[in-house]
């Protein structure tokens, strides 16, 4: 099952239902099972609240995301600040919508056991990242 839910900010014009099968392929890939994701969009003010009360950080981010998996089951809250993801798409030089659909895939790819830690975990996983974005826009794929 996967949700979308907005706290204070709107919820972005995608189509969620290619974001499922996106992610569900993206899952399965990996030897996990779908389980219960929800996807929460918010405000930089807002997600930094989760970061201080939750985490002990005291930072802005453009995703938070917490763990429920049992065994080989993905489940989890992926908290993503819209804010953030549009400040990154200018800094980037790329469109609302990849930079969007990348921090949806990394909130994932720690689920399925990706981490961002250490240079050369981050390194693999911006290299998923790049090969999940490519399935995602190429519209013969998916």
């Amino acid at each position: 099952m996967l949700n979308f839910f907005n706290e204070d900010v709107s919820k972005p014009d995608l189509d969620f239902e290619r974001i499922e099968h996106w992610l569900n392929l993206a899952i399965t890939k990996n030897n996990f099972i779908f389980g219960a994701l929800n996807f929460i969009f918010c405000s930089d003010e807002y997600l930094l609240k989760i970061n201080n009360e939750y985490l002990n950080h005291d930072y802005y981010t453009d995703v938070i995301t917490f763990n429920y998996n049992e065994a080989n089951i993905v489940s989890g809250d992926i908290f993503i600040s819209t804010e953030r993801v549009k400040e990154n798409a200018l800094e980037f030089n790329i469109s609302e919508k990849e930079e969007l659909c990348r921090v949806i895939i990394h909130g994932v790819l720690h689920l399925v056991g990706f981490d961002d830690k250490v240079k050369e975990d981050k390194e693999k996983m911006t290299r998923e990242e790049n090969e999940y974005l490519k399935d995602f826009f190429d519209v013969n794929k998916l």
